[in-house]
């Protein structure tokens, strides 16, 4: 069998059974809408590349704290668990298989993608040197985050 042939065959992938070897990188699209849920359009996006054996979804944030770019999808809402339930159906529809790529920032956030909770939390208030995006869309230098604690 030929490269181009195994590709197109199934694979099991853990408790996964993919249709193909194919599969769709994170692509991170900053398109979710406010409350950090994902865009109506996602749906579309995802189900129309459910001809992969597997996709995998755009960074997610677990948490407000771990935002790290404007417009990025949460699935910490009982909102923005609902718009995901939508996407991954409509992928399932499709015959189409479908597993989220999470994560948190941590230190590396801007404190104006979660003003309400202020300062990013970090094991210890120590600055990384460089630039992120903030929720104007611009640069802004890294900010000292607050230490965390045992709470």
């Amino acid at each position: 069998m030929s490269g181009k042939e195994m590709m197109f065959t199934p694979v099991k992938l853990g408790a996964i059974e993919l249709k193909n070897r194919l599969v769709m990188a994170p692509l991170t699209r900053m398109r979710a809408i406010d409350g950090d849920v994902p865009n109506p359009l996602a749906k579309t996006y995802y189900s129309q590349r459910a001809g992969a054996g597997l996709i995998i979804s755009e960074a997610t944030q677990i948490s407000c704290l771990g935002k790290g770019y404007p417009a990025t999808p949460g699935i910490y809402s009982a909102e923005q668990t609902a718009a995901w339930k939508e996407i991954v159906d409509a992928v399932h529809a499709q015959g189409g298989k479908m597993v989220a790529q999470l994560w948190h920032v941590g230190r590396i956030s801007h404190s104006s993608l979660h003003p309400e909770q202020g300062l990013p939390e970090a094991p210890s208030a120590l600055a990384p040197a460089g630039q992120t995006y903030g929720a104007d869309w611009k640069l802004h230098d890294y900010e000292t985050p607050r230490a965390m604690s045992e709470k």
